[in-house]
């Protein structure tokens, strides 16, 4: 089985923060946070190993050599690249939570960044300091769940304008924005030949690009914001014939590019 996987904060935990400056065997003590959820509610014991990471591609691999001092010695130590090619969800607010799963599943799949959507239809309304803590917790979550060493970045929360201004900065960078719309006329099929493109333009420029994926509130993108968006530069397609909710369009949607760009 895996190791099971903690997030800390290199300079608030005071644990060095680059590979290089770590080195194996060293002797690590973990921060109160992870030494509370590893090696009291999860039990785990002397001689057995964990991985710690900042949620930046840091990854170590550690023993307990003391779990009444949350004392470690580090056995590997390395950092991961970030992906030449990001997938970014751009999920609109929904009710009962429906938003959450689908930041939840999305972090799990492998997003690179999620941007919270107040959309029109949205009825739920975005509360800074609030709503943005319930989502960087199900990120830390959901990454230490997945084992991963690059937690997904929260960015800013956008209105209907900032997804626009989104999609014009996609053109202009050689980006991409999916729209999911269950009225578009666009199937997936065109959507993956672009996606293609796009990885054949990072394999001769080398040069980073992101894919991002736009999902509606429960009542559905309104025909003004789709049609705003499309003018923008926005891939507008439909996924399949069943409507999905808007917990499970995003997941699926990043699923079946994590499969196109080679993730998966």
């Amino acid at each position: 089985m895996t190791d099971a996987l903690f997030l800390f904060d290199p300079e608030a935990d005071g644990v060095p923060v680059s590979a290089d400056e770590l080195n194996t065997g060293w002797t690590l003590t973990l921060p109160a946070a992870v030494r509370r959820h590893a090696l009291q509610s999860m039990r785990i014991g002397v001689g057995e190993t964990l991985q710690l990471s900042d949620g930046r591609g840091l990854r170590i691999r550690a023993v307990v050599d003391d779990a009444d001092a949350g004392v470690v010695h580090v056995q590997a130590v390395g950092r991961e690249p970030e992906p030449v090619i990001r997938l970014a969800l751009v999920q609109a607010l929904a009710k009962q939570g429906r938003d959450e799963e689908a930041v939840d599943a999305a972090t799990q799949i492998g997003v690179d960044e999620v941007i919270p959507w107040q959309a029109d239809r949205s009825i739920v309304k975005w509360k800074d300091g609030k709503t943005d803590r319930k989502w960087g917790a199900v990120l830390d979550a959901a990454t230490e769940q997945s084992r991963r060493s690059w937690r997904p970045a929260l960015s800013e929360h956008v209105s209907s304008k900032g997804v626009v201004a989104i999609c014009r900065r996609a053109c202009v960078h050689g980006d991409m924005v999916v729209v999911l719309h269950q009225d578009a006329n666009d199937t997936w099929d065109g959507v993956e030949r672009a996606v293609a493109e796009l990885a054949d333009r990072c394999l001769q420029d080398g040069r980073a690009r992101t894919i991002h994926v736009v999902v509606g509130p429960e009542g559905g993108i309104a025909e003004s914001e789709v049609q705003a968006f499309k003018d923008a530069g926005a891939h507008v397609c439909v996924l399949g014939r069943n409507i999905l909710r808007a917990a499970t369009a995003g997941p699926v949607a990043l699923t079946l590019l994590s499969r196109a760009i080679g993730r998966w």
